[in-house]
């Protein structure tokens, strides 16, 4: 009796959903507004709650001497700049259609029939509660038990259909200034930097120069440029402010490039002139967690953590030629660091000094890691690189000056000798 109640309570339900825009006969733009509002509302909390999940093993990390004080800064300063690139553009709102065409009942009418027969079917040849509830509860945990990796790989599946549909709709609509913008950051968000600046240069074709666009241009170049800010990014910088002082695209890059240099009260200066802004559109909630990170970090003590496990002695020198090149400029930002030799390429332990300080030893551990599970103590033998940056960011670009050794025993006693000697003219895939 009570599978039957349960039926008849959802044939019911599905029937009052079919025949409710035959009665009400429009749908608001409004209706629209509030479910697009509701789904970002979730978005934005869930983005908030992972990076708090994250922010946390990271702090575990660190009081359990996991990893050592710079790095504990720069996975945060990483794990901030990824929370704030999700709100770093106010998104404009997608346009809704109302169609005035009245329903006709030929289609209620036998999408009801085909209910009711059907749930009729189900139940003679189910016949139980658990079994009509066995394929949703399936489905939800094969949902659950997808791996990050499964996720991820989906997440991107989506973007690109999301481009693909961009796309066709663009070739019919050349002039949608809307849809080339929803292009642009999508772009930002797949890491194709080139085309997203060519689809808001599409934009302010259109539409005219807006400091909106001129914020999402630069921020799209900033991130091409390995979050430096160089004169063309600081040109659209300053055209922005110029138009609006307090475009939330503008601030909220300057406040994350100041975040990552530790510039913690120039960052917090530049999300509150947002904040105080409270333009639509804009993550407030998540600036404000930003915010609340940036002043923790100014009385922030510093780590005295003890490590474990294997340690590398590396001597660390430039040639003659290379420090005199060097000595007549600013001074320049080293990376020490070591690579597992399986080809992948995120470092196993790293140290950051100034070429002022060479030559020098230093000490790679696992308290230098990137996280726990990848560490020297993980593998056998590492690739060891040290980069004189040009340009002060991390990874090997054309214009660095390089050192490298291959094939060093993590359990090697002596010191490792490893000599600055080599100019960065091209990369090599």
């Amino acid at each position: 009796m009570e599978i039957v109640l349960i039926l008849l309570v959802f044939i019911a339900t599905l029937l009052w959903v079919l025949w409710q825009p035959f009665f009400k006969q429009e749908t608001t733009q409004q209706d629209a507004a509030l479910v697009a509002s509701a789904q970002k509302s979730v978005r934005e909390q869930a983005n908030i709650e992972l990076y708090h999940e994250h922010k946390a093993e990271i702090e575990k990390d660190f009081r359990e001497g996991g990893i050592d004080e710079e790095n504990y800064q720069y996975l945060l300063a990483e794990l901030d700049s990824s929370l704030l690139q999700d709100v770093g553009t106010p998104q404009k709102a997608t346009p809704t259609t109302r169609s005035s065409k009245p329903f006709g009942a030929v289609w209620p009418i036998s999408l009801s029939v085909f209910i009711v027969v059907f749930s009729i079917a189900l139940y003679l040849k189910q016949g139980t509660l658990d079994n009509l509830m066995a394929t949703p509860v399936s489905n939800h945990n094969m949902q659950q038990s997808m791996s990050a990796e499964q996720q991820e790989q989906a997440r991107q599946q989506q973007m690109l259909n999301y481009i693909k549909e961009l796309q066709n709709h663009l070739d019919e609509k050349p002039d949608d200034g809307e849809a080339w913008y929803n292009l642009g950051q999508t772009y930002v968000g797949a890491g194709e930097f080139d085309q997203a600046i060519t689809a808001f240069e599409q934009v302010i074709r259109i539409e005219g120069e807006h400091a909106d666009l001129l914020g999402a241009i630069a921020q799209a170049s900033y991130y091409k440029n390995n979050q430096q800010i160089d004169a063309q990014v600081q040109g659209l910088i300053d055209r922005a402010l110029a138009l609006d002082i307090n475009d939330p695209s503008t601030n909220i890059l300057l406040g994350m490039h100041n975040f990552i240099a530790q510039e913690y009260q120039q960052a917090i200066d530049y999300w509150q002139r947002v904040i105080d802004a409270n333009k639509q559109g804009v993550n407030i909630a998540a600036l404000q967690e930003a915010v609340v990170e940036a002043k923790a970090r100014l009385a922030m003590p510093a780590s005295n953590a003890t490590t474990s496990g294997p340690e590398l002695k590396v001597s660390v020198s430039l040639t003659d030629e290379i420090a005199q090149a060097l000595a007549n400029g600013e001074d320049k930002v080293v990376f020490v660091y070591a690579l597992p030799t399986n080809g992948k390429r995120m470092p196993l332990a790293a140290v950051k000094l100034m070429a002022s300080d060479l030559p020098t030893v230093v000490t790679l551990n696992n308290s230098q890691a990137m996280s726990p599970q990848n560490n020297l103590g993980s593998v056998e033998q590492v690739h060891i690189f040290a980069i004189v940056s040009k340009q002060g960011g991390a990874g090997i670009k054309p214009g660095d000056y390089k050192g490298e050794t291959h094939h060093i025993a993590v359990d090697n006693p002596d010191t490792i000798s490893l000599v600055v000697n080599d100019l960065v003219e091209e990369l090599v895939e």
